[in-house]
């Protein structure tokens, strides 16, 4: 898992991603399997990290599309990145998986290259809900499944269970599958209450 464009990767551009596995011989013989001078991969033995942050990332990439089809700037977008990447973090401490994985490739590298990029079919998912396009139009339109719609209600339920702060996923939760403004959405969000930034805060 990673920042790994599958558009770039066929290509040989260079790439770097995490081979994850319990057993670490088996991540390392993944490792040295697959890496070459263009394609490059570091082990882990947090494989729910991993998978988290490869899965909840996707959220985080529909609502940065959707800051950026509203006209929002590269502030917002960068804090929507920052924020969305410590309430994965959150979500991810508290089923078990060490807050570090997230300050690497599987986690903000992946969170980067998906909610930054027209590559990123989350991301031109949210894009175009910032636009003004109906959910529906755009499932139809993509042709591909867009992961962070599903995922959005699995990580919102989860969160609610364990008691887990996710606001941008409640917010992205709300757009989605009750047709809340998106635009009231982020100003809900904005007008939350103060909080200091520690630690996955």
């Amino acid at each position: 898992s990673g920042p790994s464009h599958a558009e770039e990767t066929i290509v040989r551009d260079l790439t770097l991603i995490t081979a994850a596995s319990k057993d670490l011989q088996t991540a390392q013989y993944v490792q040295e399997l697959f890496s070459n001078h263009y394609f490059r991969l570091y082990t882990n033995t947090d494989v729910i990290g991993v998978e988290t942050a490869g899965a909840l990332k996707n959220i985080i990439a529909v609502g940065a599309g959707a800051l950026h089809g509203l006209g929002f700037g590269d502030n917002a977008k960068a804090a929507i990145i920052a924020r969305g990447l410590a309430e994965i973090t959150r979500l991810g401490v508290a089923l078990g998986a060490s807050p570090l994985t997230y300050s690497g490739l599987s986690g903000v590298g992946d969170l980067i290259v998906t909610g930054t990029s027209i590559h990123s079919r989350n991301w031109r998912a949210g894009d175009a809900l910032g636009r003004g396009e109906s959910l529906a139009d755009i499932e139809a339109n993509m042709g591909m499944v867009i992961e962070g719609i599903s995922t959005t209600r699995a990580a919102y339920e989860l969160a609610q269970e364990l008691g887990v702060y996710m606001p941008i996923t409640q917010a992205i939760y709300q757009v989605i599958y009750h047709g809340t403004n998106i635009k009231d959405a982020i100003y809900d969000i904005m007008n939350n209450e103060f909080k200091a930034e520690n630690e996955w805060s």
